[in-house]
């Protein structure tokens, strides 16, 4: 996966998802919300960013990752390459949270999408 593909996964998750409430498993649908991600979203500098998009991203982050998963999705956005390794792990606790950010990043792109 190219740096600017995996840029794309990450700042699409990032800029395209939306949630209701709290809990991983909590039914999504689009809102707007702040935390980190959002911020992150915004700090990325893509044309694409703006605050009803990352607000919206923000939101499928609240309901599809907890705090702690947040804030280590936060560190792709300054650094895509940390994003391949984890991809790449072969450690369970890093495959894991890659299963649930592949979530979160499905969920933004399926409800945030600009049409």
């Amino acid at each position: 996966m190219s740096r600017f593909n995996l840029f794309a996964l990450t700042l699409g998750a990032a800029l395209t998802l939306s949630a209701c409430g709290g809990g991983r498993d909590a039914p999504v649908q689009r809102a707007y919300a702040t935390g980190p991600i959002q911020t992150a979203c915004l700090r990325a500098d893509r044309s694409a960013a703006n605050r009803q998009l990352c607000g919206c991203v923000q939101a499928a982050a609240d309901a599809k990752l907890s705090s702690g998963e947040q804030s280590r999705a936060v560190r792709f956005f300054r650094d895509p390459h940390h994003a391949q390794e984890v991809r790449q792990s072969d450690r369970r606790r890093d495959e894991a949270f890659w299963k649930r950010y592949k979530d979160f990043v499905s969920t933004a792109e399926r409800i945030c999408r600009v049409a």
